[in-house]
């Protein structure tokens, strides 16, 4: 009878600690509004053409400042600031860049930060509760776009970006919750 018992605490116990990774946390940060991928906002940009794409054509793509969350409007010393090569240096600037300049305060620009990031903490409930081992993985992608406009045209693009954002953090405690009182946690990143 105690053997029975003592099996039957034991096989909970596993079951247990084993169905438990749907209890860890884990969380968003989404942006990616109008642009629900990656490939969808590097098409959107393929698709703008200096000295020929209008700012109205730019809100049929899912661009408009007013609407479009995460667009940054930046004013002429912004994009001096962020453009303008430092003084002395002999770089030829595109066009667009130049005719931005010229007009001053008659250009703005549009800085657009698209972004789906998932963070899960995967791996065993209770390990993790504990503070023995905590895993999380990082997913998603993230799309960055410039654009200058001066009246009512875009006149220069530019882009950057990940399309494929991968990351695993694992932490190892081999004390558990005892780990704080002097020993540092080991941080591992894939």
């Amino acid at each position: 009878m105690r053997r029975t018992l003592r099996f039957l605490s034991v096989a909970v116990a596993i079951v247990g600690i084993g169905g438990c990774a749907s209890l860890l946390p884990h969380g968003k940060a989404l942006s990616d509004r109008p642009f629900g991928s990656y490939v969808q906002a590097q098409a959107a940009f393929d698709r703008i053409e200096p000295y020929k794409t209008s700012v109205a054509t730019l809100r049929g793509l899912g661009i408009d400042p007013a609407v479009t969350p995460n667009v940054t409007l930046l004013n002429y010393s912004d994009i001096i600031r962020r453009l303008l090569p430092p003084s002395g240096s002999d770089v030829v600037l595109d066009p667009g860049i130049r005719d931005c300049l010229n007009a001053q305060a008659a250009c703005r620009g549009y800085e657009i930060d698209q972004q789906h990031i998932d963070r899960k903490r995967v791996g065993n409930f209770w390990l993790d509760f504990l503070d023995f081992r905590r895993e999380t993985t990082t997913t998603g992608w993230r799309f960055d776009m410039l654009l200058l406009i001066v009246d009512g045209h875009v006149v220069y693009k530019l882009w950057g970006g990940q399309p494929d954002i991968s990351t695993v953090e694992a932490t190892r405690n081999p004390l558990g919750p005892l780990q704080g009182f002097g020993v540092a946690s080991v941080q591992l990143i894939r």
